[in-house]
């Protein structure tokens, strides 16, 4: 009886896995264009925290802190200047 069982199980498996249309299957959901932009932000405010810790470890002069942070900054202030021409690229074509 319970090798009936599994033999139907499997008999059903395999007709719903071999016999799947593609589209049968829901659509992915569209991807967010704004994605790579806020991992980019999130690894440069980790990197900001990074930079502040070591400082205060003294593993950085205020010099070497100055210069790196700026860098960084920039680098966001670039990311985010992405973004809002994305924001309004997106605006303009609805």
């Amino acid at each position: 009886m319970i090798i009936a069982i599994a033999i139907g199980l499997t008999v059903i498996v395999l007709a719903l896995a071999l016999f799947i249309r593609e589209s049968d299957l829901p659509k992915p959901p569209p991807e967010n264009p704004f994605k790579v932009f806020d991992e980019r932000k999130a690894r440069i405010y980790e990197n900001l925290r990074d930079l502040q810790f070591e400082l205060r470890l003294g593993k950085l002069s205020d010099d070497d802190y100055s210069k790196s942070k700026l860098s960084l900054q920039s680098e966001l202030a670039q990311v985010l200047a992405e973004v809002d021409a994305l924001k309004a690229s997106l605006g303009s074509a609805k």
